[in-house]
């Protein structure tokens, strides 16, 4: 219980770090909210079964896409490539992420409503 408590802070504390960010580096940190329903489009999936609505909601909801996205704007920076999308779409993806962990979406288990920081929704203890 602790362990998700500290989770969710550690989460919200990075989701409030982008969006002071965004606002320091002058890009337009309402991108953050224009964009943050289209990663949620990966909950597609349950249309197919629980297990493959599971597989690519977590495949979005974790931080390596943002990583990779971060990592690719920074090696272009270095060879004199400034791709400035790839730095903003880094900072939704982990806003978003960010945002769902704070809020108790956590990766998901066996269905939806089971995540790695414990039960949402209906007969959670939330």
């Amino acid at each position: 219980m602790m362990t998700t408590t500290i989770q969710r802070i550690e989460n919200g504390a990075l989701a409030v770090a982008i969006l002071l960010v965004m606002i320091a580096a002058h890009q337009p940190w309402w991108l953050l909210l224009a964009a943050f329903l289209l990663f949620d489009l990966s909950a597609l999936g349950y249309l197919r079964g629980a297990r493959a609505g599971a597989l690519t909601y977590n495949v979005v909801h974790n931080y390596t896409g943002p990583a990779i996205a971060l990592s690719l704007y920074v090696a272009l920076v270095l060879t004199d490539r400034t791709v400035t999308w790839l730095a903003l779409l880094a900072a939704c993806w982990a806003f978003h992420v960010a945002l769902d962990r704070a809020l108790g979406y956590g990766l998901k288990l066996d269905d939806f409503a089971h995540t790695h920081l414990g039960r949402i929704g209906r007969g959670s203890r939330g």
